[in-house]
């Protein structure tokens, strides 16, 4: 049964927190908070008729009443939310902790909706998403990054923003199984962290990058679109590059990363085939290689890569996976008893049997395999998730929901298995 929904107050005009730091993308500009000793006052509604055609020299100004759009961020940053929604005829939500949560906020005019895309994108920027109906970009203010999505929609212009700590969470601090650092320990080859959209990827990622950084030194390049969790230079060398800004194609950026002397490419999404193409060249030719693809389980990862090639192809690109795959993770994120979240995870380690298994297409037993592999640091979903029942983190109904076999984790939890 749905959870009643949950009404957050408008909070007051937050404290002034200085300015963000200056920033070398294009897409991300410096936002000033607002004062504690003199709170703005909300100026009277534009009379703009129709936003979409207007000059780029008005600026639209709020509705009476309506918060800035740093307010909003504030207050869903401090409530530890990961997603803020706004559109056009509707009341702001959070994102709270995998839940949509509504607000008390006023319901947004298209006025207020433009006065906040003037905040933290410019004037061109604005003009590309009328033109495109579509905009992705990224902004920081001193206390969180924030991933911008602009889109049209039946109902008006929305706006979604993920927000993103500062701070990366370290692996034991996120409580990732030993095995992510002996992953994160090896020399070369393709690293792949999958799962659904919000699922935490780039968190772990960030984990893990954050772990080679302070471990080992290398030169690391990172290929997004846009940058998330950016990280400062320690024991290693980083380099961040945002597609569109920074590089056109993911592919380019990925060819040129092999002749800037990398150690560890990082390529915050795999597109396309050529793009694939290019990781597994760069793994071959001794160059750790890691990235993201939307897949709910490990197996199915190398059935989603396979099927971006011809039959003809695939007997040749499954080898070269298996010669150069070092492990999958699977990803997903479920609500725990105490209203936080914890990850479970489906764990293929590219052992010499796997290897042999990903050659000859036997994902029966490369499943069977990873059921078997504890040793080597392999879990099933199930497995992962049934650990997290018996810790009394989640509910036996949480168990099932999140399982992708529910019949098998349905025995397990009966002591049948």
């Amino acid at each position: 049964m749905a959870e009643p929904t949950q009404r957050i107050p408008a909070p007051p005009p937050p404290p002034r927190r200085g300015t963000a730091p200056p920033s070398r993308q294009s897409t991300e500009k410096t936002v000033q908070m607002p004062s504690a000793s003199k709170p703005p006052t909300p100026p009277a509604p534009s009379a703009v008729p129709n936003i979409m055609t207007a000059s780029s020299h008005q600026i639209p100004q709020r509705g009476a009443g309506q918060p800035t759009l740093i307010e909003l961020v504030l207050k869903a940053h401090e409530l530890g939310c990961s997603d803020l929604h706004l559109g056009v005829g509707e009341k702001p939500r959070f994102r709270d902790r995998g839940e949509m949560t509504l607000t008390e906020y006023p319901v947004t005019d298209i006025d207020t909706f433009y006065s906040w895309l003037h905040e933290v994108l410019k004037d061109e920027e604005i003009q590309r998403f009328k033109d495109n109906l579509d905009f992705d970009g990224a902004t920081q203010y001193d206390f969180a990054r924030v991933r911008i999505n602009v889109f049209d929609s039946l109902h008006g212009p929305a706006l979604v923003l993920r927000i993103i700590p500062l701070k990366i969470l370290t692996m034991e601090q996120l409580r990732l199984p030993p095995v992510f650092k002996d992953i994160s320990d090896a020399h070369k080859g393709f690293v792949l962290v999958t799962g659904p959209t919000g699922s935490g990827k780039s968190t772990t990622m960030a984990a893990m990058v954050d772990y080679i950084n302070k471990e080992h030194a290398k030169n690391i390049i990172t290929i997004e679109d846009p940058i998330e969790f950016v990280h400062q230079s320690r024991k290693s060398l980083i380099k961040h590059r945002e597609v569109g800004q920074h590089t056109l194609k993911f592919d380019n950026a990925l060819k040129a990363a092999l002749r800037e002397d990398p150690d560890l490419i990082l390529v915050g999404e795999m597109r396309d085939k050529e793009t694939v193409n290019t990781a597994l060249k760069a793994a071959q030719t001794g160059h750790l290689v890691m990235g993201t693809l939307h897949t709910n389980s490990a197996i199915k990862t190398i059935e989603r890569i396979l099927n971006l090639y011809t039959a003809e192809e695939q007997d040749a690109m499954r080898i070269a996976l298996a010669e150069s795959l070092v492990a999958i993770i699977a990803q997903g994120l479920c609500r725990t008893t105490d209203g936080k979240r914890a990850a479970y995870h489906d764990i293929l380690v590219n052992t010499e049997t796997m290897k042999e298994y990903i050659k000859e297409g036997k994902y029966g037993e490369m499943a069977e395999l990873m059921i078997q592999g504890e040793y080597d640091g392999m879990i099933t979903m199930n497995k992962a998730l049934f650990s997290l029942y018996q810790e009394g983190r989640i509910t036996e109904e949480m168990a099932l929901g999140e399982s992708p076999t529910p019949n098998e984790m349905a025995m397990m939890l009966r002591g049948r298995v």
